[in-house]
């Protein structure tokens, strides 16, 4: 993983102009090549400067968020196989807050597009979509491509203890409430 973003990195240098365009691209072809978010956001911060690699980190991962908005609803064994996950990890009745998604979105080894998936259940009009993508995204581009040159410098106990923070922050976050619905609650358990 490291060799194909280092390649990536050289060839976006050499080439100018197109460079921004090619980032921006990057993001949308990143997850096939199954880098994770956090190191593109990362080498943005290296290859552009923080305001520029902020700006064009966001630009992607709209694109990517809008992408994923128009697709899944036509990929429907996709959707079923990120729901499956959403109710194994979180359960069936757990609707995420956007601000518990920002959070979760800060922890590397979570995927990105069941996060989106989250994020869809909760806010289902495009509009909404999106500016929930704008929110949830924005702790992640800020802190990843302007802390990316420390982060590199942590300690194992230094992340372990950010990471136990945000599982933290998660949790104080949570909707307090779970809606069950009449027939989901009484169904009867076939044994």
């Amino acid at each position: 993983m490291d060799e194909q973003l280092l390649i990536m990195l050289a060839f976006m240098e050499g080439t100018g102009i197109l460079a921004p365009f090619m980032f921006i691209a990057f993001h949308l072809v990143r997850q096939f090549i199954f880098i994770p978010v956090a190191m593109v956001c990362m080498a943005g911060g290296i290859l552009f400067g923080s305001l520029l690699g902020i700006l064009y980190s966001m630009l992607g991962l709209l694109l990517l968020s809008a992408f994923f908005y128009f697709c899944i609803g036509k990929m429907p064994g996709t959707h079923a196989k990120l729901m499956r996950i959403k109710y194994k990890w979180f359960g069936r009745y757990t609707k995420m807050t956007v601000g518990q998604i920002a959070v979760l979105r800060l922890i590397p080894f979570f995927h990105y597009h069941l996060l989106n998936i989250c994020l869809l259940e909760r806010r289902p009009d495009f509009r909404g979509f999106m500016k929930g993508a704008i929110v949830t995204n924005l702790p992640l581009v800020f802190f990843y491509t302007v802390f990316g040159e420390f982060i590199t410098h942590f300690t194992p106990s230094i992340a372990i203890v950010i990471i136990i923070s945000l599982c933290i922050l998660f949790y104080v976050m949570r909707e307090k409430i779970a809606i069950v619905k009449w027939e989901d609650f009484f169904a009867k358990s076939s044994a």
